[in-house]
């Protein structure tokens, strides 16, 4: 991805791209939620970040931090999928109010420090 697209934007290419992939089935797997994520984040060029189980406002909930670009030009996602089965939500972590949207920025500055030191 060349230039920096606007949150909108990325959120609504990702959206185009998960007509296919999200699970019919009622209750989503981890494995599930991998191979979606997986699906979205290579139509854009992202990376996973990292990916956790939760819960939010009552409701069991898969959530992976992903990112596209690098540099000055990288962005955050959000990427959340109820465990009971739904659609795969897709927010750039700056738009997000999920609480995990934070932790997405500092997780990755965290491996580069790790990867300059390493």
């Amino acid at each position: 991805m060349d230039a920096q697209l606007d949150d909108k934007t990325l959120e609504n290419t990702l959206a185009e791209s998960l007509a296919d992939l999200v699970p019919d089935t009622k209750t989503v797997s981890e494995d599930e939620f991998v191979e979606v994520v997986g699906g979205a984040l290579e139509a854009v060029g992202g990376t996973l970040l990292f990916k956790m189980c939760v819960q939010n406002e009552g409701e069991g909930q898969h959530v992976a931090a992903a990112c596209v670009g690098d540099g000055g030009n990288r962005q955050f996602l959000l990427l959340t999928l109820p465990t009971g089965g739904g659609a795969l939500k897709v927010e750039t972590a700056s738009r997000s109010s999920n609480p995990v949207a934070g932790i997405a920025a500092a997780y990755a500055e965290l491996m580069d420090a790790f990867q300059a030191a390493a």
